[in-house]
């Protein structure tokens, strides 16, 4: 009795983990957690912008509309609570890089904007927090990349044969992955008019 017992569950053992059973308990841990990393990085963004606009409204004529741009674009993309369910919702999704492509739209203006300022583009403070949120920035981007990569992994697992059996069985679903908000418009090729004098 005891040696069939032993031998069903050590069947079963082998039937899991040859139908890709543990690679999706796996990659779903390693998605999950580059999702956190993204999360992550986007709130150090947010957690920059209220230094940046305190810095930015130390220049007297500084346009109060950007600034006021920034603070709504950040207010908006801390507004949507993520939980793990978000990364089956496109819906969800959506809105979430929807609100962080405005927030980062926002500070690129400001940034821009500040170049008119030699004030203060000579302020260290502004100069600190510019670095600071370059990086970030740089970092969003590599999160973003491990994550569209353990999506990418998992997804496949979920569509390949025999594993999609498994993803049935047990209820798996593909994840939503990161799309680029401007789509459209980065797919169209740049106009390039060189008659212009500078």
């Amino acid at each position: 009795m005891k040696r069939t017992v032993f031998t069903i569950a050590l069947l079963l053992s082998l039937s899991l983990s040859g139908c890709g059973y543990n690679d999706f308990q796996r990659l779903d841990e390693q998605t999950r957690s580059a999702w956190s990393e993204v999360l992550n990085q986007y709130q150090r963004r947010a957690d920059l912008v209220p230094n940046i606009v305190a810095t930015v409204k130390g220049e007297a004529a500084f346009e109060q509309e950007t600034l006021t741009k920034v603070v709504e674009a950040r207010a908006r993309a801390t507004a949507i609570q993520v939980t793990p369910e978000t990364l089956s919702n496109p819906e969800a999704m959506k809105k979430f890089q929807a609100a962080q492509g405005e927030l980062g739209s926002a500070l690129s203006r400001l940034l821009m904007v500040s170049e008119r300022y030699p004030d203060l583009k000579a302020n260290q403070g502004f100069r600190d927090l510019r670095v600071q949120l370059e990086g970030t920035e740089n970092r969003i981007t590599v999160a973003r990349n491990r994550y569209i990569q353990s999506v990418q992994e998992y997804n496949v697992l979920a569509r390949s044969f025999p594993s999609n059996l498994t993803a049935m069985v047990f209820g798996y679903k593909t994840k939503e992955g990161l799309t680029v908000p401007n789509e459209a418009q980065i797919s169209a090729p740049p106009a390039v008019d060189f008659s212009k004098k500078p």
